[in-house]
């Protein structure tokens, strides 16, 4: 039986708490070519270090780990290994043809660390998040400045990369989350082969949509402000919809508050600790970050809250003896408009 009806009582209830950051914590571990090669790819005929995925197979207990170290520092929800589980960004490293197999893989390992905690603390339910990222191809862009028309792969290849990767996991998550969105059309794509698994499997599971500004102008890649991401995917009807990556708390905050004005939905923020330094490290003491969210919380802008890259057990436990302070964000109700969206919003008011 799905958890996921408990964890809709507990967000309305409280504040419910996300992970940190998956890459970093493997990366912490300094893992060798050979500890991502494992057995299965000892004579594999690129390099394969970095691509965090494939530690699934190769390394799942140090997976494992970081899966447990979270659910100790108070989460509720974990995000699966598997940000990079797709073939098109697994081309990258000439291993598209085991995305599957690594996504499968990385949703086992979340699904069943979940469960013990569940077992164990049968009054916090723990649940699993497909983790769908933004893919190292954009549909928005040209990777070629001569050519502006030019695009590396079309929009039913990413349909179909992004299927594949949700078909694999989907036995063993509870709600699927396409984060770090920088190019909506992209996180269109992942939505669409949502449906289409879901259509297919006759079961429809939670979205939680996630998109990422990428600097102070405050806008994705692809050129969107917030309100115009929100209303380029509010037709999914997501569970939640929210900000990650790229920014710290402190110039996160208003791109999270106007958020929290214009959906009719739950608000996920989950910001890196701080910005990285000139070795690509992250600063940001727990205490910092938890006193730059909080004020977040204390206003009551947010339903879920974590953190991304740089972002350590340590992080979240602060986080979550915050939140615990503070009641969750009300769902406004949203007067009926016709809502339109290129880089900019549009409104035209039924009233």
């Amino acid at each position: 039986m799905s958890i996921w009806p408990k964890i809709e009582q507990a967000i309305s209830e409280r504040i419910l708490i996300l992970d940190g950051a998956m890459g970093t914590m493997l990366q912490a571990h300094k893992h060798s070519e050979e500890d991502f090669r494992g057995g299965k790819f000892a004579a594999w005929p690129s390099p394969l270090r970095g691509n965090n995925d494939l530690l699934n197979i190769t390394k799942p207990g140090v997976v494992r780990e970081v899966h447990d170290s979270f659910f100790a520092a108070g989460a509720d929800l974990i995000e699966t290994n598997t940000f990079n589980a797709t073939s098109i960004s697994q081309a990258d490293y000439g291993l598209s043809e085991y995305a599957g197999e690594i996504a499968e893989a990385g949703a086992k390992i979340a699904r069943t660390v979940a469960d013990e905690w569940s077992d164990k603390t049968p009054d916090k339910p723990r649940a699993v998040l497909g983790a769908v990222g933004p893919l190292s191809k954009t549909l928005s862009l040209s990777p070629k400045v001569e050519d502006p028309g030019f695009r590396e792969v079309d929009f039913d290849d990413v349909v179909a990369s992004y299927t594949v990767q949700i078909e694999a996991m989907f036995d063993h998550i509870d709600a699927l989350l396409i984060e770090t969105i920088f190019d909506t059309l992209n996180a269109k794509a992942a939505i669409f082969a949502a449906r289409s698994v879901f259509a297919e499997r006759g079961t429809d599971l939670p979205l939680l949509i996630s998109g990422t500004i990428t600097d102070k102008s405050g806008r994705t890649l692809s050129g969107q402000t917030v309100e115009a991401f929100w209303h380029s995917v509010a037709h999914a009807k997501p569970f939640a919809i929210g900000l990650n990556c790229a920014l710290g708390a402190e110039d996160m905050r208003p791109y999270i508050q106007a958020l929290s004005k214009i959906a009719d939905t739950h608000i996920l923020a989950y910001p890196n600790a701080g910005l990285p330094n000139a070795f690509g490290e992250y600063d940001e003491t727990p205490s910092h970050m938890c006193s730059q969210i909080t004020p977040w919380a204390e206003d009551g802008w947010i339903n879920i809250v974590g953190g991304c890259c740089g972002s350590t057990p340590e992080h979240i436990a602060k986080l979550a003896g915050s939140a615990a302070k503070n009641t969750p964000r009300p769902t406004p109700e949203i007067a009926p408009a016709l809502r339109l969206s290129g880089l900019e919003p549009f409104i035209l008011s039924t009233a």
